[in-house]
């Protein structure tokens, strides 16, 4: 880089000094555009990686125990449709109780719920997937003034 003949002869007019100032401030604007732009940002994911690989790790092991449900489904022998309404109606009487009325069209079950406890659903919903491999396939539910749920909920059975 070549500097114009001002630039030099202003440079020459320096006394020793003032070039070992000029030179000094000019290697501290140096070092700091290099910790701003490259140590700083390295340092900060350095930092923030402990919690990103916590929180990958956990994600791994939520993934993990999904793929193990789901070979676990998968290993289970076949059911058919009426096997499958067996054990759906005794988990209903069983876990949600009178608040929870069935209807059946085919291969389809409508739920209708009135003030069904949150945590009551929620267990019956896994035991209905694994039990009588029933998956949900429509939800409309809405929160009851007591803190359950009412609504219908709609699930579709293995076919015959």
């Amino acid at each position: 880089m070549k500097m114009s003949p001002q630039w030099t002869a202003a440079w020459a007019g320096l006394a020793p000094r003032e070039k070992m100032l000029a030179g000094g401030a000019a290697a501290l604007v140096l070092l700091a555009l290099l910790w701003w732009l490259g140590i700083a940002p390295a340092l900060a994911v350095l930092r923030a990686s402990d919690q990103q690989h916590q929180s990958v790790d956990a994600q791994l092991a939520r993934m993990r125990a999904l793929q193990q449900q789901a070979q676990s489904l998968q290993s289970q022998p076949k059911q058919n449709q009426d096997e499958s309404m067996r054990l759906l109606e005794a988990s209903v009487r069983q876990r949600l109780g009178t608040g929870a009325r069935m209807a059946v069209a085919g291969d389809r079950v409508t739920l209708t719920l009135a003030g069904t406890p949150p945590d009551a659903l929620a267990t019956w919903l896994s035991q209905a997937r694994v039990n009588a491999r029933a998956v949900p396939v429509e939800a409309r539910l809405t929160r009851g003034a007591g803190g359950g749920w009412d609504g219908t909920l709609v699930l579709s059975l293995p076919p015959r």
